[in-house]
This record gives C-alpha cells, structure tokens and sequence, in this order.
C-alpha cells in the first residue's frame, strides 16, 4: 500500500474516481492524504493530481494470537470478530504456540460491533460476558477479548456510536458517493475516515471525534445528516452489518516507559486529554493502542503479539528506533523485538 499526501478530503476522493474508471480498489481517503495499493495507474493518476508519495504512512499493524489448538480456537474469533468483509482493520492470526502459557495476556483486544451482531456472536461462543464491564469473553485458552454493543448515534439515522461513528453504504457506485462525502467534509471543516470498496463506502468519525463535552458534537451530528440527505439522493439505504471497531490494550508497569515505546515504533502520536492513555496513528489508518496500569507484574510472555509490516528500506530504522526507546531484539530475521516489560512485536516487510 502506499500513501500520498493530499490537502483536503475531495484531493483523495479525486483520486478514487480515477481509479474507479478501471474496477474500484480499496482507497482510503483521510483529511491530509489517501492509500491505495501500489500499482503503476495508481502512481500516474496521483501524479498528475499533484500527490506526493510519503513513505512515511506505508506500515500495516496486525496481531497473532498464539494457541496450543488453534484449530479449536480459531472458531471463537472468527465469530467475535466478524468476517472483515471491508477490509479495514488489522488482521487477526491464529498460530501454533510452542509452549504452554497459562498466565493472563498484558495485551488484550477490544471489539465494539452492532448490538445484534454482538448478541449472535454471544450465542454462538456460548460464554457469558463478564470483568469489570461485563462485556469480557475468553477463548479456550484465556485469551480475552471485550466485545462491545455498539448505539445508535444521536440525531441520526443511518450512524451507529462504535467508540468512532460509523455507517455504510453499499453501493455500485463508490467513488460517485466517496466524492459528495469528500466535499461535505471539508465544507463543514471535520475530518472523515472515508474508506472506499468496491462493495460500497464505510465513512467513520476516528475513535471519540464524533463528541463533545455535553455528548454528540452538533457540528458532527450535521454533517451526518447532511451525508445521510446525499446518500438518500442517490437512492442509497445505509447497511451497518458489516462495522466495527477494533482497538488493543496493553497493561504495564511503567504505562509512560512502554508508552513511549510504541509512539516511537510505530510513528504515533500522544492523545491529548489527560484522562485516556490513547495513542494513535496520525493518518488514522492503523488501529488505536491504549495503556492500563499493571501493579504486579506479568513476567510470562503473552500469548498475543503484533506483527508491522513496512517497506524493507524502513525495517532496520525500526528496529534502531525500537531500540532507542528501550526495547530489546530477541530474534532476527525477521526481527522479533520486545518493549520495556516484554510486550512482543514482529518487524517486517
């Protein structure tokens, strides 16, 4: 994948009608830039829409989760997660596990989803939620993830609240939906994840940018609705089956030394209010990370781990970043690298 940098919603937009002219791929257009696999009609319609390519955004942050029968485990995500039918979060992995593990994960997953898919998937794994929330569900093995029903956002009709607001659109006819979305964004001056596929437009707020102190901003709550009007013009009816919302803890001893760790790995960026450890990718194109304060510690190792994958020019410099910021190489080839407290990351191409 490759990402340029762009001015404005409609630039990258402009980008996916190009490209919509010869069977639409994947786009993802953001407020600063757009991705869109590398390929030679994609790089001549950027140039020519005076894009510039910036490697910096080329990196994709999936997840493993180890099992000693991933077979028997494997089912269990397929159903909490839902098939990624848009092909917008991180991938999930189930492998082998060389050794036992019996201990707690620090690394854990959320899932907030649509409350009937929730409910299915509830039935399905047979396991009554609990933790402090009461959203907790285990694997066979203890792995845990907190899937979350997701509400109807305030004000509107077609948005769900799933941490981020979101809603889809099924469409023949994207990059015609993707264009009117991209100039109602950047007229009401809001930023949009704008996600274009071939089976429609996923259009998302980014995790928390759709409130305000008092709840639902009204400036966003307008713009949904003005979405809502263009889509309804273009005889569209909004599908919300296929969303989610995906995002990892990771608790720790030291939450400001692991912190740092992963804003320096993976080129994140501080959220500023003072009450949530957030971290996140400033073109919002890979998943959140926050961090829970851990008082004693867990010295096995998890059972879960990410996996980056960046340009093969960029991996030593992550690994010497990854470094530089208290981490340690456990292996190469590929390289296996731990944060401060042990927290797993595969670094490749």
């Amino acid at each position: 994948m490759t990402w340029y940098d762009a001015p404005s919603h409609a630039a990258g937009a402009a980008l996916a009608e190009r490209l919509a002219q010869h069977g639409m791929p994947d786009v993802d257009i953001r407020s600063t830039g757009v991705r869109v696999r590398a390929t030679e009609e994609a790089q001549l319609a950027a140039a020519e829409l005076g894009l510039t390519e910036n490697p910096a955004g080329d990196q994709t942050l999936d997840v493993v989760i180890e099992a000693a029968d991933p077979a028997a485990v494997q089912p269990f995500w397929d159903t909490v997660l839902g098939p990624d039918l848009l092909r917008r979060d991180p991938k999930f992995a189930v492998r082998r596990l060389a050794e036992p593990r019996p201990l707690r994960n620090r690394i854990h997953v959320d899932v907030v989803r649509p409350a009937t898919a929730v409910d299915e998937a509830r039935a399905v794994t047979g396991r009554e939620p609990s933790g402090a929330y009461g959203v907790m569900l285990p694997d066979d093995e203890g792995n845990e993830v907190d899937l979350v029903p997701g509400d109807p956002l305030p004000g509107t009709t077609d948005w769900l609240a799933l941490f981020a607001a979101m809603t889809f659109y099924p469409t023949s006819a994207p990059a015609q939906l993707a264009i009117k979305v991209a100039e109602l964004a950047d007229a009401a001056g809001v930023p949009l994840m704008i996600d274009v596929r071939a089976e429609g437009v996923v259009i998302d707020s980014g995790k928390d940018r759709w409130e305000d102190a008092d709840g639902a901003d009204p400036k966003f709550v307008a713009l949904a609705t003005r979405i809502e009007d263009a889509a309804k013009e273009l005889g569209l009816r909004a599908d919300p089956t296929p969303l989610r919302f995906v995002q990892f803890g990771i608790d720790a001893i030291d939450v400001p030394a692991v912190r740092a760790f992963w804003v320096a790995l993976l080129g994140y960026v501080e959220d500023e209010r003072q009450f949530l450890s957030d971290i996140y990718d400033p073109r919002r194109l890979n998943p959140v990370l926050f961090f829970q304060q851990l008082e004693e510690p867990r010295q096995q190792r998890n059972r879960i781990r990410f996996e980056l994958a960046v340009p093969e020019d960029a991996v030593a410099q992550r690994v010497r970043t990854a470094l530089s910021a208290g981490g340690q190489v456990l292996s190469d080839n590929p390289y296996l690298v731990a944060d401060p407290e042990g927290n797993e990351i595969l670094i490749g191409t």
